[in-house]
């Protein structure tokens, strides 16, 4: 339960911070942000062989989905983040929890989700601003 509280806490510390960086392109932060969130695994996994080649091709896969977020569409970004939580979900079912920090599944998962959440809140806000202005 720690674990999953301190997730969502970060989320909102980051979300703050990054709506304070008023000249910064906010989606390239995320994009860049869920981009290495996926080599944290293979950071954690790499003395495993069969478990790195796995995390490494998830890794692969978030920096794509983070790329097409950022060029086609926040939803696309905000779906990556939704999907890097499942992975959270999911790893300790195939993978070797004790090459991961303690509670890492619940930690990161919590914050995937509520990061993910608020771009797709923030894409309905902006939709939403745009249909009243036409």
């Amino acid at each position: 339960m720690t674990a999953l509280l301190i997730g969502i806490t970060v989320a909102l510390l980051q979300i703050l911070a990054f709506e304070f960086l008023k000249k910064f392109d906010k989606n390239s932060i995320y994009a860049l942000t869920l981009s290495g969130i996926g080599f944290l695994y293979v950071g954690y996994t790499w003395t495993d062989i069969p478990t790195v080649i796995i995390t490494l091709i998830q890794a692969v896969i978030f920096v794509l989905i983070a790329y097409y977020g950022l060029v086609k569409n926040t939803y696309i970004l905000a779906t990556g983040y939704f999907l890097h939580g499942l992975w959270d979900i999911v790893y300790p079912f195939w993978g070797d929890t004790t090459l991961i920090p303690p509670h890492y599944d619940w930690f990161c998962m919590s914050l995937d989700f509520t990061v993910g959440t608020y771009l797709i809140f923030k894409v309905m806000k902006h939709n939403k601003k745009s249909l009243a202005i036409n």
